[in-house]
């Protein structure tokens, strides 16, 4: 690529563009970014659908471009892809995707497991304590979306107290794509027996800092999740082609 070089006409322009005006146009493609974020994890646009941008910058209050900026943004994580002359979409739901999430979040938790536990002083273990109460009183209730949320506080703060802040981003990067684009499959999360022995039972080998036990069951919490989700998805895929078939023939 050639690299462009500011002439005087760019040096102006740049000279010209307020702080304000620029703070402003930042602050809406964020407040898309988040909007349409939270749209995904409630579903109120899901895989494979158009995403009505000019819809979506009416509704947000904002012109297009910010919509547009945000919408780059996601492309990036991998949740939109632009379709020339076409617009943008929501990405299509895969197999091999959801698998290979898991098998990456299996190696940063891991990895990470290691330091956290090495790292370990009275002040991890008391915050390991309260986001497991917190998630532990989530299950009480009937939302589905706050413990997947409680879910992920849990593990997450598990990494973070492994110091490593590389691969807490890219966990974090994980767990955005489980669960924006693949939350309909995400079913076993949010069962209480499941989760609530397994947490229970990780958090218990931490704080005995038996590192052998908590990678063991750890791995094992992390695979039975890959294997619900994968499951879960691969049946609300026969049901989708056996709708559109089912539709096909009523025409």
């Amino acid at each position: 690529d050639i690299e462009a070089k500011p002439n005087c006409c760019n040096i102006c322009c740049m000279a010209k563009t307020d702080p304000k005006e620029a703070k402003e146009a930042t602050d809406l493609s964020h407040k898309a970014f988040v909007g349409i974020r939270q749209m995904l994890f409630h579903n109120e646009i899901v895989a494979g659908q158009k995403v009505p941008f000019k819809d979506l910058a009416v509704q947000m209050g904002m012109s297009v471009t910010p919509v547009i900026q945000a919408l780059k943004l996601l492309e990036f994580q991998g949740l939109v892809r632009r379709d020339p002359n076409k617009g943008y979409f929501i990405e299509t739901l895969k197999l091999d995707e959801l698998e290979g999430l898991y098998k990456f979040r299996r190696v940063l938790e891991l990895t990470m497991l290691e330091d956290t536990i090495a790292r370990l002083d009275g002040a991890g273990e008391a915050a390991l304590r309260a986001v497991h109460q917190v998630y532990l009183e989530t299950l009480k209730g009937n939302l589905p979306h706050q413990k997947l949320i409680a879910d992920m506080n849990f593990h997450l703060a598990i990494a973070r107290l492994s110091g490593q802040k590389i691969q807490l981003d890219a966990l974090k990067n994980v767990f955005d794509i489980l669960h924006l684009k693949y939350k309909t499959s995400l079913g076993y999360v949010t069962r209480e027996q499941s989760n609530q022995r397994d947490h229970g039972d990780i958090l218990d080998a931490i704080l005995a800092r038996d590192l052998p036990c908590a990678r063991e069951l750890l791995s094992k919490h992390i695979e039975n999740s890959r294997t619900h989700a994968f499951l879960n998805l691969q049946q609300m895929m026969k049901l989708s082609i056996v709708s559109l078939t089912s539709l096909g023939r009523s025409f």
